[in-house]
């Protein structure tokens, strides 16, 4: 695709602010720096890699077969960082693949592009000795940040980038992906809704798993309207139980990589600092997905809380879960909507107290006693 000012990536033709943006930049002189932000699930990741390989394309003999190794992470002169620990980006993230590999020439194409994942997560040294290289890169250097939170990051980086805007995807597009997907038109609509512009989980809470999923914190939620201690205690388990699985899920996804490069690796210093590698990866990747798994489950319990105070005060067509309205006007009734809304806000306090490392058992279960005083009595 193309327009007037160049090219058009692919992922930005729901961005006009991101397609005008990097378009007039393939078009003429792109940015040494460029902090893409917005919500999660709006295609960052994907936009920045398409870019990366537009940067790396030109002037290139074939330029197709430099898009196809950027797509597959195996081009020289790319660059892609994701933090090693499970919520800050290190001063070791950056030292060496950014900070010393912006000084070193490309390999074989015009340019270098360094992507930083999560950029909000770079603790205040890695900040500072990322700010020399944005503030002096050589000719040849591209940075571009990836960050779903921008207002964590420090003012002296954002400075010094070419902000590039993500809205949230709109509910109707992306219902009408999932319609075209095979996905009922009820389900899509809610799951569209519930997915706060975020297209991957729309599509992860349409799936027959994304239904059990929703089920689960349907219970734990209903239990939250059902005093009894027994039944509360038993209704977090599962959320926590499925965080674990997906921590399990992603370790045994980087055995599975480290065993198949370490295979023909011979004994030695490199062997060893591989493997290092991989067991660091391995933890953080599992802390990841557990993190991401429970915040998952505690914002949909949290939206469920919102339609209930949309039921309870008879704002019927807000309902985000359209499709369980039935159920959930059930439990609305007689319902303080003051005590619902601050069952929502407490699972947003105890989504957000994840990033503190906190023991994710008795935040659970701190959070469904707390819940059951707020919202187990009716008004």
């Amino acid at each position: 695709m193309s327009s007037a000012s160049g090219p058009v990536l692919a992922g930005t033709e729901d961005h006009p602010q991101a397609r005008i943006v990097l378009s007039t930049a393939l078009a003429g002189a792109p940015s040494h720096a460029y902090l893409f932000h917005g919500p999660a699930g709006t295609g960052k990741r994907t936009v920045a890699r398409a870019f990366a390989a537009e940067l790396l394309a030109a002037g290139a003999a074939d330029p197709d077969a430099v898009r196809l190794r950027v797509a597959h992470g195996t081009h020289p002169d790319l660059t892609w960082v994701r933090p090693s620990g499970a919520h800050v980006m290190r001063v070791d993230d950056v030292a060496g693949p950014v900070v010393t590999g912006a000084t070193r020439t490309p390999f074989e194409a015009s340019r270098r592009v360094f992507v930083l994942e999560h950029a909000d997560t770079l603790n205040d040294e890695a900040a500072n000795r990322l700010l020399k290289t944005l503030e002096e890169p050589a000719a040849f250097v591209h940075v571009i940040l990836l960050t779903d939170a921008p207002g964590r990051m420090l003012e002296t980086v954002v400075s010094r980038c070419q902000a590039v805007r993500f809205e949230p995807l709109p509910a109707a597009r992306i219902a009408e992906r999932l319609e075209s997907e095979g996905v009922e038109p009820v389900l899509a609509r809610a799951c569209a809704r519930l997915s706060l512009g975020n297209a991957a989980r729309a599509r992860e809470l349409a799936s027959a798993e994304g239904a059990v999923w929703r089920d689960e914190v349907e219970r734990f939620v209903a239990a939250a309207l059902s005093p009894g201690e027994e039944r509360q205690v038993e209704a977090w388990r599962p959320l926590l139980e499925r965080a674990q699985a997906a921590r399990e899920a992603a370790e045994e996804s980087v055995a599975a990589e480290a065993a198949r490069r370490l295979e023909l690796e011979p004994k030695g210093r490199e062997r060893r600092a591989l493997e290092r590698e991989f067991e660091e990866a391995s933890k953080r990747d599992g802390r990841r997905a557990l993190r991401e798994s429970l915040e998952l489950s505690l914002t949909l319990a949290g939206l469920s809380f919102r339609d209930l105070v949309c039921l309870a005060e008879g704002a019927d067509d807000a309902v985000l879960a359209a499709d369980r309205a039935p159920a959930l006007a059930e439990r609305a009734r007689s319902r303080d909507p003051r005590r619902l809304r601050e069952a929502a806000e407490r699972c947003e306090g105890v989504r957000q107290s994840l990033e503190l490392n906190v023991s994710e058992d008795l935040a659970l279960s701190a959070l469904g006693f707390r819940l059951t005083a707020l919202a187990g009595t009716s008004s």
